[in-house]
């Protein structure tokens, strides 16, 4: 392992370019898909929401973007751009990837883009071309599109049909944007749809990737993935086709579980590290970093900064792997020597690291201690709370 010093430029340098971007849904009062617990801090408006993103950006120096979600933070579509430019101005947080919605509506109950009846998919691609035009007000790059559609029962639709009609309504999407933009296109195998799903693994979103236009990618969700499958190896073969956008980080015990970076399987996400810091530096400019996570029971703001600071964390000691040493290692099938090469830099302590850079940067040294001391918690539970009570106790 080569040596870093709590001085290492090369230290520095690593951690000022790893930006992840955070979910407004994040700070909001949101759950599992049977419920959800209402916590009194729990952001009510669009305005909280910039508001807590700008906390964490100012604790952790690693979040200069937040995700919006089209009919939960833009509901009244594009009209609504005048305030969040407002609301960036104001706290130095960014618009993020434009998330579209094609789950909530009730006419979406047989799919949106994928829908049987040409009305319903003419009404998700007009909502998909509403996205582009925000993304483009917003200057936004990228539009971040996760597909429910889907059926539950063999027989009761035409897979092949709607593979067309997806193509067909994604191809319209890409048609719209400007080259600065990206279409990511993200895959689950299940959930809500446990037959079949529509975009059910990467190389189905790679496929429909490739038809849609050159400026669309494949987006992985680290929870959207059988148990035991190896994503590293999935994030090898998008990064070796040019096809990898972006990532969701999240934690699963055992689907998607939103659960934090790191609380369950904190080695996979160091693998998956690991392997896309092989990517050339051009190849990582274009990766697009994002929390997706919806905390139920822990507290909004100490799990999104909880996540931020493993992420940092687990990324400086992928950092540290001796790739030349490792692919000499390799090379010579010394698989033993190879293992525990790759494993020191896991089990590595990378704390004195971060702290000289956080210093160096003017960022609290231990950001979540920092949170619980500075008292916003409080405050915001005690501006927001009157207005959680009246809240029912399921979504």
């Amino acid at each position: 392992m080569r040596e870093i010093t709590r001085n290492s430029e090369r230290t520095f340098a690593v951690l000022d370019a790893f930006q992840i971007e955070i979910p407004s849904w994040g700070f909001a009062n949101t759950g599992t898909r049977f419920g959800k617990f209402v916590q009194p801090g729990a952001a009510t408006s669009i305005a909280e929401k910039f508001a807590d993103a700008a906390e964490v950006h100012r604790l952790t120096g690693a979040t200069p973007t937040m995700a919006l979600h089209v009919l939960w933070d833009l509901p009244g579509g594009i009209d609504d751009a005048a305030q969040i430019e407002e609301l960036s101005r104001a706290t130095g947080i960014l618009p993020g990837s434009i998330n579209p919605n094609l789950f909530q509506d009730q006419q979406y109950k047989f799919g949106s883009l994928c829908h049987p009846s040409e009305e319903v998919r003419r009404v998700a691609t007009a909502h998909m071309s509403d996205s582009v035009r925000i993304a483009q007000r917003l200057r936004s790059r990228d539009i971040s599109l996760w597909l429910p559609d889907g059926s539950n029962y063999p027989g009761t639709q035409s897979i092949r049909r709607r593979i067309g009609w997806l193509q067909e309504a994604l191809f319209e999407t890409h048609r719209l944007m400007t080259p600065e933009q990206r279409l990511l296109i993200e895959y689950k195998p299940y959930e809500p749809a446990f037959y079949h799903t529509d975009i059910a693994d990467w190389g189905m979103a790679l496929l429909l990737a490739r038809s849609a236009g050159p400026q669309a990618r494949v987006l992985v969700d680290t929870g959207h993935h059988y148990a035991a499958q190896n994503i590293e190896q999935i994030v090898a073969w998008l990064l070796h086709t040019g096809m990898l956008g972006g990532f969701h980080f999240n934690d699963r015990r055992y689907a998607d579980d939103d659960l934090t970076l790191g609380s369950i399987d904190p080695y996979q996400v160091f693998r998956i590290f690991a392997e896309i810091q092989q990517a050339t530096p051009n190849e990582l400019a274009s990766i697009a970093f994002m929390v997706d996570q919806s905390h139920n029971l822990k507290p909004k703001m100490e799990a999104m900064v909880q996540t931020v600071v493993t992420a940092q964390e687990l990324w400086l000691k992928a950092a540290l792997l001796d790739r030349e040493q490792l692919q000499l290692l390799q090379d010579r099938c010394d698989l033993v020597a190879a293992e525990e090469l790759f494993r020191e830099a896991f089990f590595a302590d990378v704390k004195q690291e971060l702290m000289a850079w956080r210093e160096a940067r003017r960022i609290p040294a231990n950001p979540l201690q920092e949170l619980r001391k500075s008292g916003y918690i409080e405050r915001i539970a005690q501006q927001r709370g009157n207005r959680q009570s009246g809240m029912a106790s399921y979504a």
